[in-house]
């Protein structure tokens, strides 16, 4: 009887909660992805700046920030990218949901949330398809201020327009949202 009674109470419960639960995992999923793509790429990057500078650190992130979002991407199914409202790379440019959640993150530290915690979640529609989309901030460190500062080097500059001739991110203050990890997966 006990189970009858479980059983029962188990499917009245509302499917926006079920599909809540839905949501909280694949969220989680998505920032153990942001997890292992900062995980990877910031040891590579302060090794660079110890042997090589910033200059070689420009080149390294070059080289090896695509490589980490192809292979976060082969290897857990998500779409793995990083966007600005300041992109440097062609790659980083938004989407209109990526350029909105970007702007929310900026009225929210505005407002005095903390930057390392800002993240959206959501399914949206995609070319008609229920598509999981998940952004997480990426706030300006004092590291970051080499490259993307308000008082880069001349020789930093000169690789930076070397290797992305569009670049926009720099003028970044520590503290600010330099832009942010986005990822997308088709809803199965």
């Amino acid at each position: 009887m006990k189970k009858l009674i479980i059983a029962t109470a188990f499917m009245s419960l509302p499917m926006t909660l079920m599909a809540q639960d839905t949501l909280t995992e694949k969220q989680m999923e998505a920032r153990q992805v942001a997890k292992q793509f900062l995980g990877t790429l910031k040891p590579e990057l302060g090794k660079a700046m110890k042997t090589g500078g910033p200059v070689h650190a420009v080149g390294k992130c070059h080289e090896i920030s695509p490589e980490i979002a192809q292979q976060l991407s082969a290897s857990t199914g998500w779409k793995v990218n990083r966007v600005s409202l300041k992109p440097r790379a062609t790659t980083a440019k938004p989407d209109s949901w990526e350029t909105q959640t970007l702007k929310w993150f900026d009225e929210q530290a505005a407002a005095g949330k903390d930057v390392t915690k800002l993240e959206k979640f959501e399914i949206v529609k995609l070319d008609g398809q229920d598509t999981y989309r998940y952004m997480k901030a990426i706030p300006t460190g004092d590291v970051c201020l080499t490259c993307h500062g308000t008082a880069v080097p001349a020789s930093v500059k000169e690789k930076v327009l070397a290797l992305y001739p569009n670049d926009k991110a720099t003028g970044y203050h520590k503290g600010e949202i330099r832009g942010a990890f986005s990822f997308k997966q088709l809803k199965q």
